[in-house]
């Protein structure tokens, strides 16, 4: 994997996406939640976190873009698939692999509150806060992150390649030392 730096290894990926699994599992014990992956960055997060949770679940599917083959959000957010669930009084976790401007998040999370859901908890694998252009609401994040590209763990680079490596990594610059969980992830339970 030497032509781009680590930021965060495949290892620490999978250890911090089993706690999410069980913490969520004590969450929702009983509930049987629908898990929403916003595809495509998603899929890999989703399909590991949901391995890691040991409740009964029904899985969804929602896909936006709004990078096309940039590396820069193009501000417009456009709905690719739709979810075919009634949402309406169910307990929703929907799984976003990493959060940016923000904005196709709020448009996600707007249009499933608009079905009238028991509940909607946002999970996402990368933070970029520094890169934030309108408010969104997290309830979960693996890790925050410098702004920086990524890719890797499900994430495409430009074109639409390397989301099966195994770690995150960055397009150029140096290792991903400065990468830290955040800290109010274990703290902030509702």
């Amino acid at each position: 994997m030497g032509e781009y730096p680590v930021v965060i290894r495949g290892s620490e990926i999978r250890k911090a996406i089993a706690d999410l699994g069980r913490e969520l599992s004590g969450m929702y014990w009983g509930k049987r939640p629908v898990i929403i992956p916003l595809l495509r960055g998603a899929f890999v997060f989703a399909a590991d976190l949901v391995r890691a949770m040991d409740t009964d679940l029904q899985v969804e599917f929602i896909g936006a873009v709004s990078y096309g083959a940039l590396t820069e959000s193009s501000g417009e957010v456009r709905l690719t698939l739709d979810t075919n669930l009634p949402l309406a009084g169910r307990h929703v976790i929907l799984v976003e692999d990493i959060v940016d401007t923000g904005l196709t998040l709020a448009y996600i999370q707007r249009l499933l509150r608009s079905r009238d859901p028991a509940s909607l908890l946002t999970v996402v694998m990368l933070d970029k806060k520094d890169r934030r252009v309108v408010e969104v609401e997290v309830d979960r994040s693996l890790f925050d992150i410098p702004d920086r590209f990524v890719f890797g763990y499900g994430l495409d680079s430009p074109g639409g390649f390397h989301r099966n490596l195994p770690d995150v990594v960055a397009l150029g610059g140096e290792a991903g030392s400065t990468v830290n969980p955040p800290d109010d992830r274990e703290a902030d339970e509702g």
